[in-house]
Order: structure tokens, then C-alpha cells, then sequence
């Protein structure tokens, strides 16, 4: 009986789980060199795929921009890439070959942002990097 129990929970929780899915761009919206929507909040279990929809891009999480406990992640270049959210918190990501343009994104999983503070030391330590665009994380944090 306790076997059922835990198959229909485990079914049940993949139901609710909802996909998101981000664009990479060489244009958009926001400008050059952009995921959109470049911040999301999703649900604890939901899933985002990063779609190469144009050439050239990957999402990969950020060093130091990840909840403690959460798996990192990097995708191919010109490859879609789903991931999996199951720890809360907030995530930082990029994509590796245009990060000096700070194209970067955010994504809130859960209600809570324990780990906000630590998302903002280190965007601020990327800024020097950024050759472009250096406000784009504190627009990007503003709008948790």
C-alpha cells in the first residue's frame, strides 16, 4: 500500500510541474545578445528549456549563482537544453560564449530567495567583466 501511495504522489507532483520555455537571441526586446524572458519565477519541480533559436548560444548556470545543493548546468552551443529545478532559490545563468555582453538571465525557483544576497555580491563582482550592459543583473535582480 505505502508503494502506491508514493507512485501517486510522485505522479501527482510530475503532473503539477509546469515547463517554461527561454529563447536565446542575438536580438530582442531588452537588446543585443538576450535570453527571453530573461527572468522567471517557476514553481519548485518545473522545468525551462532554453531554446537555441538562434545561432551560436548556450545557457550554462553561473559559478557562485546557484542555490547550495543545486545541480549546474551546461548546455552545447545551437543546442536546446531542458533543466530541472528542484532546489529553491534564485539562479543565475549565461551564455558562455557572449557572457562578456552580459548575456545573462535569472530564474526565482520557489517562494523564497534565500540566496539572494549571494546573487547579488557576485553580479556585482561580473560587472568589471561585462563590456556591455553592466546594469543588466541589478534590472534583472529588481524585478524578483
Amino acid at each position: 500500500m505505502n508503494k502506491f501511495l508514493l507512485a501517486l504522489l510522485v505522479f501527482n507532483i510530475n503532473v503539477m510541474a509546469s515547463s517554461h520555455e527561454v529563447r536565446m537571441l542575438n536580438q530582442g526586446e531588452e537588446g543585443y545578445m538576450v535570453f527571453e524572458p530573461a527572468v522567471l519565477q517557476i514553481a519548485v519541480g518545473d522545468t525551462v528549456t532554453f531554446k537555441a533559436t538562434d545561432a551560436a548560444h548556450n545557457s550554462a548556470s553561473i559559478s557562485g549563482m546557484i542555490p547550495v545543493g543545486a545541480k549546474a548546468w551546461s548546455g552545447d552551443l545551437s543546442k536546446d537544453i531542458t533543466v530541472t529545478f528542484d532546489t529553491p532559490g534564485v539562479y543565475g545563468y549565461q551564455c558562455t560564449p557572449h557572457s562578456m555582453m552580459a548575456m545573462v538571465g535569472l530564474i526565482k525557483v520557489g517562494d523564497e530567495a534565500t540566496n539572494i544576497e549571494q546573487i547579488k555580491s557576485k553580479a556585482e563582482s561580473l560587472k568589471p567583466s561585462f563590456v556591455m550592459n553592466k546594469g543588466r543583473f541589478d534590472t534583472y535582480i529588481s524585478k524578483l
